[in-house]
């Protein structure tokens, strides 16, 4: 019988997105959620939230509505679920069973080097200083402390603790050079922060920018953005993704005035039960 991760894989290979986000992949990989597995299919709860994937070679069979009944009856608490790649048969599975799209995530892209429009100089203006994580002391709480305030209605984002830090450090895709703050230049505090990410040799990720509410409005989040756009391009990443929600109008006018763009297939879909 297939493993939980080897359906995974095959499903993205299939649909062009992979079913476990970086969260739902920590926790499997720590026990930290429930798993079930039932034939070529499983579902994963994390909190009030499901993941459920079906082998490709057994879909449309009747195991994806039957293995959400499962699930629903199992965790009445559940509340939602996520689509990576806006997948058709999660669409009618979720119409089906009456949970509606309440969210859309953009992945948006840009292609770094060769025929790619070069980036824009980055200018790092007077009274601000831009330095990467550990070359202050307290870095890690002022991250924590402008990510708490930047992301305070983001359900995922926002509940970053210093253990969620941590643990995501401890990855082996982390680099202190790419975790740029930026902070007064004569005084203390942050002003914001860009945590750059590399999937690869060639691909890279704008993972979070947070910018403190005191620096709202000042150019910091284009500053932090670029500066780490910079960084990826410097250590060889040929393309360069981020997510953003869709609805988000100030940050996808800011990525798209940096060149990102975005094709409707880079669309992750939530849906979220009725009562």
């Amino acid at each position: 019988m297939p493993t939980i991760e080897a359906i995974a894989d095959r499903a993205a290979e299939v649909d062009g997105a992979h079913p476990l986000d970086e969260a739902t992949t920590m926790a499997l990989r720590t026990g930290q959620l429930t798993a079930v597995r039932r034939d070529a299919a499983f579902y994963l709860v994390r909190g009030n939230e499901l993941t459920l994937v079906v082998d490709p070679p057994a879909r449309r069979h009747g195991l994806g509505t039957a293995l959400l009944s499962q699930a629903v009856e199992a965790h009445p608490h559940l509340a939602s679920a996520w689509s990576h790649g806006n997948h058709p048969g999660a669409a009618a599975l979720a119409a089906s069973a009456g949970w509606e799209r309440t969210r859309d995530l953009w992945v948006m892209r840009r292609p770094l080097g060769g025929d790619a429009d070069p980036l824009p100089e980055l200018v790092v203006p007077e009274g601000v200083e831009l330095h990467p994580f550990g070359h202050r002391s307290g870095d890690s709480y002022e991250v924590l402390r402008v990510n708490h305030h930047a992301f305070a209605d983001h359900p995922e984002q926002g509940a970053m603790d210093l253990v969620d830090m941590a643990r995501r450090m401890a990855e082996p895709w982390f680099d202190p050079a790419g975790l740029i703050l930026a902070a007064p230049a004569d005084g203390l505090g942050t002003l914001g922060f860009h945590w750059t990410k590399k999937h690869s040799d060639t691909l890279g990720e704008v993972y979070v920018v947070g910018v403190a509410p005191e620096a709202q409005g000042k150019g910091i989040g284009k500053l932090v953005t670029l500066a780490g756009l910079h960084h990826l391009a410097d250590s060889g990443c040929t393309e360069v993704m981020l997510y953003v929600e869709a609805d988000n109008e100030a940050a996808v006018k800011t990525y798209s005035g940096l060149g990102f763009t975005h094709a409707d297939a880079d669309t992750h879909v939530m849906y979220t039960r009725k009562g």
